[in-house]
């Protein structure tokens, strides 16, 4: 691939991962990120082609002053965009297949323990519309473990009170059909009560639309929410380093810890695979051993 092309092909992959592979903002905006800086890279070398050498070069250039998940993250990017230009015809053969991503250690998920859990949504403010938003979408997230941007693309028509369930829009464009319990419906009605005596003057039903906005009344956005949920941690005495997926984490950690099966589990996280749910019993093996402690004998 001539190094000249590259840059028109990957306004082109933009356009892909958004109307065609549906991916959410964040995910389009990680790989913009790592397909610029590459092409950064390419357009100041000496290679005039795109290929495993120029791949490498790259790799090399970045090595030191990046931790190897960021690294490994952008070669994966840099695949998946040789991938395309595969599909589309633009290259013959995708030659970053012969690059291998740099072995990261594995983290565990962050979550809360449930006593945790329980105080941060018990600790939120109750007085005021924003802070009734805020404790429906926490309690939302933690009773159905949905991904935070999934909670923020809610409209008010995917909302079914009376069965308490909600329709999730996931990875892909992927939908799926998350229960939700008493503490969710009574936050998510006292809030929507609100947002009914708020449009009443213009004559309207909050019937369509989003469902959680802010205080301009348009969508209420990821860095908002983020924000929202530091600060009342703080407020909280919750010191752990945990950012909004950590709710879903700890969904899913309480829900294996409580018996639900690992199947189970990996439908309501709308996971395509079960090794990517699998994660959580390493979380558990704690809980597991104090079952042990607990029951066994010859302990």
């Amino acid at each position: 691939m001539d190094k000249h092309r590259v840059r028109a092909i990957a306004k082109e992959f933009y356009k892909y991962l958004e109307l065609e592979r549906g991916a959410s903002y964040n995910t389009q905006r990680a790989y913009k990120g790592d397909i610029e800086d590459f092409i950064a890279f390419i357009e100041k070398s000496s290679y005039e082609v795109v290929d495993h050498h120029a791949i490498r070069a790259y790799i090399v250039n970045v090595y030191k002053n990046m931790k190897k998940s960021s690294l490994s993250r952008k070669v994966s990017s840099i695949k998946v965009f040789f991938r395309f230009m595969k599909k589309k015809g633009y290259i013959e053969e995708n030659t970053a297949l012969v690059i291998k991503n740099p072995r990261i250690e594995k983290h565990l998920p962050k979550f809360y323990t449930i006593d945790e859990m329980f105080h941060f949504l018990d600790y939120l403010p109750k007085e005021g519309w924003l802070n009734i938003r805020n404790r429906a979408i926490f309690e939302l997230m933690y009773s159905t473990g949905m991904r935070a941007q999934e909670a923020l693309n809610v409209n008010i028509e995917d909302l079914h009170l009376d069965g308490m369930w909600v329709k999730a829009k996931g990875k892909g464009g992927k939908e799926r059909i998350l229960p939700f319990g008493d503490k969710a419906k009574l936050a998510i009605e006292e809030y929507l009560g609100l947002i009914n005596v708020r449009i009443k003057p213009a004559g309207k039903q909050a019937s369509k639309g989003p469902l959680f906005v802010s205080a301009h009344g348009t969508r209420l956005s990821y860095r908002g929410l983020l924000k929202i949920m530091k600060k009342h941690q703080i407020k909280a005495h919750l010191f752990k380093d945990l950012a909004l997926h950590g709710i879903r984490h700890s969904f899913a950690t309480h829900m294996l810890d409580s018996g639900a099966d690992l199947r189970s589990i990996q439908e309501l996280l709308g996971h395509s695979k079960l090794s990517t749910t699998q994660k959580y019993t390493h979380i558990s093996m704690d809980k597991l051993m104090e079952i042990y402690d607990k029951s066994h004998p010859r302990r």
